[in-house]
């Protein structure tokens, strides 16, 4: 039962519209009705500029990180034959968070895709493949300003450093390493489109933009 409940909580936390609530407190839009409609880090980004994407993104990772750490409310940790359960359950724990995000209660189930929020999730169990991916995410995101090919390759590069750099054992944690990187390239289909066809938005590194402002001064 308590299991139940950590898992409602992870699911409430994911889905704090992050975006949503910063678009209209801040900037008086909707963030879902600009860019590509995501309410998500990448679209807030693309529409509102580098400041609060940035400031989305955390919020959004943290959210992972949160809905991970409920697994201290059990006692897994008074056990250490009780890892490989501890693991599934934090894996668990933040793969709701993640449901949250993408179907957010708060904001009428219309949400982002969750990468940030999927980040927290791994920055929270192993932080130094997290950080490997980060590492990923940043360069290419220098080299290119896409922030989807970003997403795309640092989640591709994630079963790569879990398999085969840090040899991870667990082999829940293989499979959801994969997964992952499954997930994120199918949720990035219309993104590889305009990728390929040479029409994919880049975002703003060095200077701030709002679609918004700029629609209403035309």
């Amino acid at each position: 039962m308590t299991e139940f409940l950590l898992l409602i909580c992870a699911y409430l936390i994911g889905s704090i519209p992050t975006a949503v609530w910063v678009s209209k407190g801040v900037f008086g839009m909707d963030i879902r009705e600009y860019g590509s409609g995501n309410a998500g880090a990448t679209n807030t980004f693309r529409v509102l500029g580098p400041k609060a994407g940035s400031f989305v993104m955390l919020i959004d990772m943290l959210k992972g990180v949160l809905a991970v750490r409920l697994s201290y409310l059990l006692n897994f940790y008074d056990n250490p034959d009780h890892l490989t359960a501890l693991v599934n359950f934090q894996i668990g724990l933040g793969l709701v968070a993640v449901v949250g995000h993408i179907f957010p209660i708060w904001a009428g189930f219309r949400g982002g895709k969750g990468i940030a929020t999927l980040f927290g999730l791994v920055l929270a169990i192993q932080p130094a493949v997290a950080l490997s991916c980060v590492g990923v995410f940043i360069l290419i995101l220098f080299l290119t300003r896409y922030v989807s090919l970003s997403s795309i390759i640092a989640s591709i590069a994630f079963p790569v450093l879990i398999l085969y750099i840090f040899n991870e054992r667990e082999q829940f944690y293989r499979v959801f390493a994969i997964a992952v990187a499954l997930m994120v390239v199918l949720t990035h289909q219309k993104n590889i489109v305009r990728l390929f066809n040479g029409n994919e938005n880049k975002v703003p590194l060095f200077r701030n933009r709002s679609v918004f402002r700029r629609n209403h001064e035309e």
